[in-house]
């Protein structure tokens, strides 16, 4: 009998800058692809047309990423995708959020596919990152197929 399992793996690379471009902090986490993106996922491979994933949302909430997750525990900003890159197993999202947007203490972020509510595709909590009102945050997240 030929099994074949398809694991879906996401990771982080999340970069706090000052007005100068000056890195004041970078992070790496991995994440956890939640039931509902699984399932989201699924659909499209089944050619539903849901709307693909489309925006980054950050929050301040701290409690753990779970499978059953469909939004972030506290959202505080939400905004478009700067770009979407798919490359042999992995696509990748890219998003900042620029001075201004999202100014706190930083615990989570997620990827959903509505500018509000929406699919959650996948959720990652994360020591705080400050981020003041004149930094920008810049979080490239890989999705891998495997």
């Amino acid at each position: 009998m030929f099994n074949e399992n398809l694991k879906l793996v996401g990771h982080l690379d999340l970069v706090l800058t000052d007005t100068a471009g000056d890195i004041i902090d970078r992070r790496e986490v991995d994440n956890l692809v939640v039931t509902a993106g699984k399932n989201f996922v699924a659909s499209r491979m089944g050619g539903a047309s849901a709307d693909v994933m489309s925006h980054m949302a950050i929050g301040t909430g701290t409690t753990a990423a779970a499978a059953g997750d469909t939004t972030l525990a506290t959202e505080s900003a939400r905004t478009t995708l700067t770009s979407t890159t798919a490359t042999d197993n992995d696509i990748v999202y890219v998003d900042t959020f620029a001075a201004g947007t999202g100014t706190g203490a930083i615990t989570e972020a997620g990827v959903l596919n509505a500018s509000s509510g929406g699919t959650l595709l996948c959720r990652t909590v994360f020591s705080v990152i400050n981020k003041g009102a004149n930094d920008s945050l810049t979080i490239t997240w890989t999705v891998t197929a495997s």
